[in-house]
């Protein structure tokens, strides 16, 4: 028997003991090139068939790769390439040659994908998440990879070093023979928290969690440090030695650049990709339309084929697993032939903030290499540079003195500045845009907060603008007695929270994150936390929660807010203990619209005075909460984005908010506007007339189907018999309240309109229950104008 036999035997034995194969993430590619040695060579996992083999295209010859066994995901080098058995328990490498060599089998550890430099192969193991690596050599050594966390996300190979993403941090970890480049590409990412990341040559580039393009590296002597101007622009990158190529999320069209220009083929234009990989100097892609490779760039010879003649090639590893993460990708059953499933790639995060306008299809982003021709330009920038530099350092001698004379400098507490701008974009004459001071997503969302808030057009607002309190844990934790049961208040999807009490008296509400990587999302919780306190820091008005401070220790994160004694109106209208009139000071129905009124002024501001426009995206009950004096207050903006003016739409990534309170309209059509927090408030301008739940079950005892407040409410308004929903609890209106309870109905119907269009404007809400309000007192005609009821929308 040959040796190439023998080890062909040997692996499928070892296949058949493998287990089933999960969700795959990090570099489980399906389309792997070699570079090097006389010609290049392109493989792919073939689609369509039972067996999932292996056929590669060098020198215009097509070949299956022996064994003819199912493979999972495949990484190409220098000269070689391997690839990873289905169930990943065995590594198998090919030589320039093509002959067989198995570096890794273990059916007990298996690997869930693979990584591959010019001398150096990596692969995450699917247990633990640890890294193993392999050099190619006369002996195969294994080494783990021992950096204090041992757990990886996804990984990638350059020349002589890898870099991965740590699972519990998000922060990027390199290693490898090359520690040199290794610890220079580490450096650039260290403040930066990222998405993904991918090595090429003697560079990196990834997504971070934010959704911008970050690349840094050499490559042939320049230079590549830039941040794009985009977030959400880009999804799949690859890298070569002197270029950079990504696929457009808008459109999966590809753009190139570096490599003097010779990447940004018309070749391309029009066509949409799954997956790129790249060589050293070409560029390899995997079509949407029929599953084709296309090749392209100066390395490619000139006498291969743009469309390479291989079979369909899979989209994306089959696996053993139902995909309940994000879903399965279309075709996957045809496209395995019913082995497995093909795991569709996550989106955008739901609570990330929404990306910007991608730029037309005929320009590639606006990066920045050097040393470039713009050195004139450059030296005009370090000019200004130092000059900007001399002020600043003039106004921090200012303000160190400033410091020491009023003794803040010696204070305990430290002072969270929203305001971080971490990273210089580019300008309109061409400076560069620096790696020096990385994006994160916490700076980014302070920063686009800071942006958000600095013009305010009321002055209420800007009093302790970017004034927010960071306390310790340990603080924290003193305050609450160890976050005890007796201080719980309540729970919700970002946490705990519990009622505390500071060293200095006050008394403050603590909210809880959850915590660890095993949470599932951790991650959301993270944003909603920088979202907190990106808006909560810079925004000042009587209906609005106010943010005290917040503590950020390790994998701790807790918001501090003003404790607000009467809890939420939801507990007022839902509570068991509420079943009679007497049993809550809001069993009047002036008691409830003035809280409609309050809440709805504190939105009012969100929608037309701060600058940009805030929507909150989750309007409910339960995040209206009631001070010591029975003012309700707005709270909750881990889902709020600045958004357009009030009349304008614009589609995040997903819809958010609760079920029952959210826009029907967003929901469906994924339209967002400030109409669909006026949605929200509809709902809840039916529970306090109905004092029913936004979801509650239409038979007694909490039993039959569930039914929405809005399809019980509005057709009764609707019919003149709105005395059979109101609340029993509050009784029927009293001769001054009729009309002002009416009034607050038909405003309610008009709020949750199916189209935003046919909604009113949150000014046109405030004005009638304004004059609801007054219609309750008996002098109606007091300080509030009686002037004609405005229920039409703008």
């Amino acid at each position: 028997m040959t040796p190439t036999a023998t080890i062909t035997s040997l692996i499928l034995t070892l296949i058949a003991l493998s287990p089933p194969a999960h969700c795959l993430s990090g570099s489980a590619a399906t389309v792997a090139v070699v570079y090097g040695g006389d010609s290049p060579a392109v493989c792919g996992i073939v689609a369509d068939c039972h067996t999932h083999q292996i056929q590669c295209w060098k020198n215009g010859e097509l070949t299956y790769i022996q064994p003819n066994i199912s493979f999972d995901f495949i990484a190409g080098g220098r000269e070689n390439f391997c690839g990873v058995t289905s169930g990943g328990a065995t590594v198998v490498c090919w030589d320039p040659s093509l002959s067989p060599k198995r570096i890794y089998s273990n059916e007990l550890v298996t690997l869930q994908s693979l990584t591959m430099g010019d001398d150096q192969v990596c692969a995450i193991t699917s247990l633990t998440n640890s890294v193993r690596c392999w050099r190619e050599g006369r002996n195969v050594i294994s080494a783990r990879i021992s950096n204090g966390y041992d757990q990886f996300r996804l990984i990638s190979s350059g020349l002589g070093f890898s870099c991965g993403i740590l699972m519990t941090t998000n922060r990027v970890f390199c290693w490898g023979s090359n520690s040199a480049m290794a610890s220079q590409i580490q450096a650039k990412f260290e403040n930066l928290l990222m998405e993904d990341i991918v090595v090429g040559g003697n560079q990196a580039c990834g997504l971070n969690l934010t959704g911008f393009l970050i690349c840094t590296g050499i490559g042939n002597s320049k230079n590549f440090d830039f941040l794009s101007d985009t977030a959400y622009e880009f999804s799949g990158i690859a890298l070569g030695a002197d270029h950079i190529c990504a696929i457009r999320r808008s459109n999966g069209s590809v753009v190139c650049w570096g490599g003097n220009g010779e990447f940004s083929s018309n070749l391309t234009e029009g066509i949409s990709f799954e997956s790129i990989v790249a060589g050293f100097n070409f560029t390899c892609g995997l079509t949407t339309s029929d599953f084709s490779i296309l090749c392209w760039g100066p390395g490619w010879p000139s006498s291969a084929s743009f469309e390479l003649p291989l079979l369909k090639i899979l989209p994306g590893p089959c696996v053993q697993s139902n995909c309940s993460h994000c879903g399965v990708y279309p075709q996957s059953e045809i496209l395995c032939s019913g082995s497995g499933n093909i795991c569709k790639p996550c989106g955008i995060p739901a609570i990330s903030m929404p990306p910007t306008s991608p730029p037309p299809l005929s320009s590639p982003p606006r990066v920045y290499l050097s040393p470039s021709p713009r050195s004139k330009v450059l030296r005009k920038g370090l000019l200004a540079f130092l000059i900007v530099g001399s002020v600043g350092a003039f106004s921090g001698m200012c303000t160190i003195i400033f410091c020491l004379w009023t003794g803040i400098c010696f204070g305990n507490k430290k002072i969270h500045n929203s305001v971080q701008p971490t990273i210089a974009h580019s300008n309109s004459n061409g400076g560069l845009t620096s790696l020096t001071s990385p994006l994160s997503r916490s700076s980014t969302l302070r920063r686009q907060g800071s942006r958000a808030m600095r013009r305010q057009r009321s002055g209420t607002s800007s009093k302790h603008a970017d004034k927010a309190e960071e306390f310790s844990f340990s603080d924290l934790s003193v305050a609450t007695n160890n976050f005890s049961m007796e201080n719980k208040l309540g729970a919700g999807s970002y946490g705990v929270v519990y009622k505390g009490k500071l060293w200095d008296g006050r008394e403050v509400a603590i909210k809880r994150g959850e915590t660890g990587a095993k949470t599932k999302k951790f991650q959301e919780k993270e944003i909603a936390f920088e979202s907190e306190i990106a808006f909560l820091s810079r925004l000042h008005h009587k209906h609005l929660v106010q943010l005290v401070g917040y503590c950020e220790e390790r994998d701790e994160r807790l918001l501090v807010y003003e404790f607000m004694k009467n809890g939420a109106l939801y507990d007022h209208l839902h509570s068991p203990n509420n079943t009679e009139r007497s049993s809550s000071l809001l069993n009047s129905w002036k008691m409830r619209i003035k809280i409609a009124l309050d809440a709805s002024r504190g939105i009012e501001y969100l929608h037309n005075y701060a600058v940009p426009p805030i929507i909150h995206r989750d309007i409910k009950s339960s995040n209206i909460l009631l001070d010591s004096d029975w003012v309700a207050r707005v709270s909750d903006f881990g889902l709020s984005l600045m958004g357009p003016e009030p009349d304008v739409d614009f589609r995040p990534t997903k819809a958010a908010g609760t079920v029952g309170y959210i826009d029907p309209e967003y929901y469906g059509l994924n339209v967002l506007t400030a109409k669909s927090d006026v949605y929200g408030l509809g709902v809840v301008l039916l529970e306090l007339l109905t004092g029913k739940r936004a979801i509650f079950k239409s038979g007694g005892d909490g039993g039959g189907d569930p039914v929405s407040v809005v399809d019980f409410t509005v057709p009764r308004i609707l019919a003149g018999e709105m005395v059979k929903v109101l609340d029993t609890r509050v009784g029927p209106p009293e001769v001054s309240e009729a009309e002002a309870v009416e009034l607050v109905a038909y405003t309610a119907v008009r709020c949750v309109n199916m189209e935003g269009k046919d909604r009113p404007s949150m000014s046109d809400i405030v004005a009638n229950l304004e004059r609801a309000l007054a219609l309750c007192n008996d002098d109606s005609h007091g300080s509030i104008s009686s002037g004609p009821i405005s229920i039409v929308s703008e």
